[in-house]
């Protein structure tokens, strides 16, 4: 639905259910992205949240209350928020797997600089797995064995460490952005890929990608040698409208 530091919420379906990961956009503006793809708000069965920061959360609870849908989100992340006696809400066991209508779901803790952050890998009845992986520092150990397998991936590409250095943002911004609990640079991007690399990968599309810090021919040169594809057949995601449909088989 979008991807970057303006907003970000991902849409995946079956066909018939669809579970929504993040929703940092209003609750308007995600009506009518959703609208835009075709995506019925009727079919959301649940949001499901990685961690507090608004481009991640912000519109999460109007959305699951307009549509009276459970709002899954870990402890760290509903405290921060608010959200702990709201009823529509539902805690997060870290690495404890949840089943979703027919969506399982697993939390998978990361590397961030917030509460108690979780990314996701999603499967479906018929085994088709997504890993979305979006807000970490670093490439870990644990990280690498939950996102194995997949069929389809969604990284961050957040920064390209050049332009990071002598860009706008303050010393104490860059800092954090590069550390270990900031965000995946485009090179570690393209070395999460070649780890997660096997045969039944079909789909990798990158997206948080930075404004301000990136540009997406960068992106595109970084992470074609990872996916031995020309630069033009990398997929990025987009900031200010849906991306196309990612099928997977």
């Amino acid at each position: 639905m979008g991807s970057g530091s303006k907003g970000n919420a991902t849409a995946i379906t079956d066909g018939n259910q669809t579970l929504l990961i993040d929703c940092g956009f209003s609750r308007k503006a995600t009506l009518e992205r959703m609208e835009t793809s075709g995506v019925d708000a009727q079919s959301l069965v649940a949001v499901c949240v990685t961690h507090e920061h608004g481009d991640h959360a912000k519109g999460a609870l109007a959305l699951c209350e307009l549509l009276d849908i459970p709002l899954y989100a870990s402890f760290g992340t509903a405290l921060h928020m608010s959200w702990l006696k709201h009823p529509l809400l539902r805690l997060i066991e870290p690495e404890e797997s949840l089943t979703l209508e027919s969506f399982q779901v697993r939390p998978v803790v990361v590397p961030h600089d917030s509460r108690e952050p979780l990314q996701f890998v999603v499967q479906d009845s018929r085994q088709r797995r997504l890993g979305v992986l979006s807000d970490l520092g670093c490439i870990t150990r644990h990280l690498v064995q939950a996102y194995r397998d997949c069929h389809g991936l969604q990284l961050e590409a957040n920064h390209d460490p050049h332009m990071l250095r002598v860009g706008p943002y303050p010393p104490k911004l860059r800092a954090r952005v590069a550390g270990n609990y900031g965000h995946l640079s485009n090179q570690q991007c393209a070395d999460l890929i070649r780890h997660l690399s096997w045969s039944g990968l079909q789909s990798v599309s990158a997206g948080h990608i930075s404004e301000k810090n990136n540009a997406e021919p960068l992106v595109r040169e970084t992470l074609s040698s990872a996916l031995a594809c020309a630069p033009e057949a990398v997929e990025l995601l987009p900031q200010d409208k849906p991306s196309r449909w990612f099928e997977l088989r």
